[in-house]
């Protein structure tokens, strides 16, 4: 059975086979402003060796402390992985308050991303609630998440979860938990 833990160096396999199927759908292009898209631009060119997967999980491990240095707009974040023994099934950013201004209330708490060969198999909504404990330990009790007005399966996803509309605010709906 799959369960969110942090990153390890243990299905390094996996990953860059996950990466592989992200690339070949498109992603990590210079429009792609999701968190796989930017470590796709960034990392990809290292993390097919040991050491540099190896500083690429601990690169994500730190993003959860506050003294780590990190672009400004960018807050703390604690960063999982979805994974069913060996397989990389997926990841998930729990960010420990909203970035101020226009990001945080675009890319909420949470943000989710699920493997292209693993998708329509109720990860995403298994891995949210899942989540929902976790970010409350790090004092979230309610999150606001949001996904693009056009993405039927996060929108689905965030109302199984228990996920109550907020608004619209240009392409992105906004759901609070």
């Amino acid at each position: 059975m799959p369960s969110l833990v942090p990153p390890t160096v243990d299905v390094h396999e996996s990953f860059l086979a996950a990466m592989d199927e992200y690339v070949a759908e498109g992603r990590g292009g210079l429009d792609d402003f999701s968190n796989i898209g930017n470590d796709l631009r960034a990392y990809a060119s290292t993390w097919a060796t040991a050491d540099g997967f190896a500083r690429y999980v601990d690169y994500l491990l730190a993003q959860r402390l506050e003294e780590t240095p990190r672009p400004p707009g960018f807050v703390p974040t604690t960063v999982l992985w979805w994974l069913d023994g060996p397989i990389y099934l997926g990841r998930l950013n729990i960010r420990h308050r909203l970035a101020p201004g226009q990001a945080g209330e675009r890319n909420g708490h949470i943000g989710y991303d699920v493997r292209p060969g693993a998708r329509r198999r109720g990860h995403a909504t298994a891995m949210l609630a899942a989540a929902l404990p976790l970010a409350a330990t790090l004092g979230l009790p309610r999150v606001l998440i949001t996904c693009d007005f056009d993405n039927e399966a996060s929108r689905r996803t965030i109302e199984r979860n228990g996920g109550r509309p907020a608004d619209r605010r240009d392409e992105k709906l906004r759901y609070w938990l």
